[in-house]
């Protein structure tokens, strides 16, 4: 936006060189000059190729100011959105998206709309030690995508975060339950642990929760539980190391080897399935 100042005299001299200027004349406005079109968004657009993201972002937004009405307009939104995705500003980008959404829904560019909101929580995505909302609000905003658009690059994509993210989860349920497995909190540590292999069947942490579980039943004396989990674990991931782990715990026997665990294992899934 470029803005002209234009100041009162400032001194007498000067205001007898001016038709109409005088000491005390009111001092006259700023005036605001309107920047074509083209001109704002291609230098918006020259911003990007130069990752000069702040600025393209205000010129995206200027488009959309000085000249609303126009076919620029509609793409600066979205343009501006992308711009202060990459500057890190992911809340701005999320309210730039939105506004995109809720005026042009049948945009052909709606489905990078709704999958650049997505973006937005998915990168804020915390390490498991920190409160996971943002998480929910990831799982959501790509449930959406995959929803609406499930044919497109944007719901494939979308797709294959959400189980990233679920997994992200899962490793959330996984660290309380171990924190409360080691203060001896045994019964708060299943309840995290079943959580995990109820809820988030298709994630990684499935062999560690059956393991842990294996543990917990033991401590607290239910050995019948910890046989009928242990086996679920032989069962489903009979190498992983987390099956050799609770096979020792409850034979007494230092690996799962094919011949040593075969008789206990097939007992008790017989029992089990």
């Amino acid at each position: 936006m470029k803005v002209r100042l234009f100041h009162p005299c400032l001194a007498l001299a000067a205001a007898l060189l001016l038709s109409g200027c005088g000491m005390f004349d009111a001092p006259k406005k700023d005036t605001f000059t309107e920047t074509p079109v083209d001109r704002l968004y291609n230098s918006a657009m020259t911003d990007i190729t130069k990752e000069n993201w702040e600025k393209a972002a205000k010129q995206f937004e200027e488009v959309d100011r000085q000249h609303p009405y126009s076919v620029w307009a509609t793409k600066a939104q979205l343009m501006a959105a992308y711009a202060l995705y990459m500057d890190n500003k992911y809340d701005q980008s999320i309210v730039a998206a939105d506004h995109f959404i809720q005026l042009h829904p049948g945009n052909r560019d709606i489905a990078y709309a709704y999958y650049l909101k997505a973006l937005d929580y998915y990168v804020q995505i915390a390490d498991v030690a920190r409160d996971q909302a943002v998480t929910q609000q990831a799982l959501a905003s790509l449930g959406e995508v995959v929803r609406r658009f499930p044919d497109s690059r944007y719901g494939r994509d979308a797709q294959l975060k959400m189980q990233l993210a679920t997994d992200h989860l899962a490793g959330k349920e996984m660290e309380i339950g171990r924190y409360y497995e080691k203060q001896r909190y045994y019964l708060a540590a299943v309840n995290r642990f079943r959580r995990v292999v109820d809820i988030y069947q298709s994630t990684t942490h499935i062999p560690e929760a059956l393991e842990r579980l294996t543990e917990c039943y033991m401590a607290l004396g239910l050995k019948q539980e910890a046989e009928k989990t242990a086996s679920v674990l032989g069962y489903n991931y009979p190498g992983s190391k987390w099956y050799d782990r609770a096979y020792s715990l409850i034979t007494g026997k230092p690996t799962a080897t094919a011949d040593s665990s075969k008789g206990w294992l097939s007992t008790v899934v017989d029992a089990v399935f």
